[in-house]
């Protein structure tokens, strides 16, 4: 398992944060996903500040279900809005994503094949994260082959 850190947000833990520094180049969300794709489920938090309760608390329920996020092969990308480049903030207000300004804690679960499996507008319990995963066909496969 990798930890990166981005924009001042663990990226990796599996807890990813954006924009990855790569020397002098910066990689967008979009490219952080495409790269994952396949390989990587996502879980990717937004937060309007780091500070924010809802944000502090699922970061630290994630941070103790290492075990599980890593058999299911689950990074969490923690974004906040202040360090969120507008590229990423028009990435996200398309397609599935559809993060709107009134919204002040969003979260999504990303399934190996780059589709929004679960969107979700409070804190989400890992059991419930693990519950959904493991209902997807390609992880029952996955579980079968191990």
């Amino acid at each position: 398992m990798q930890t990166v850190w981005l924009m001042g947000v663990l990226l990796s833990m599996t807890l990813v944060g954006v924009t990855e520094n790569n020397g002098f180049q910066k990689k967008s969300l979009k490219t952080v996903l495409d790269e994952k794709r396949n390989d990587r489920r996502i879980l990717l938090v937004y937060g309007t500040d780091p500070a924010q309760p809802a944000f502090l608390q699922q970061q630290k329920i994630l941070q103790t279900e290492k075990a599980g996020l890593d058999e299911r092969d689950l990074d969490v990308i923690m974004l906040t809005a202040a360090e969120l480049p507008e590229s990423d903030r028009q990435f996200l207000a398309k397609n599935a994503f559809q993060l709107t300004p009134a919204d002040v804690f969003k979260g999504w679960l990303i399934g190996k094949d780059g589709g929004v499996k679960h969107t979700f507008k409070k804190t989400i319990k890992p059991g419930e994260v693990f519950r959904i995963i493991d209902s997807m066909p390609m992880r029952q496969a996955e579980t079968r082959r191990q």
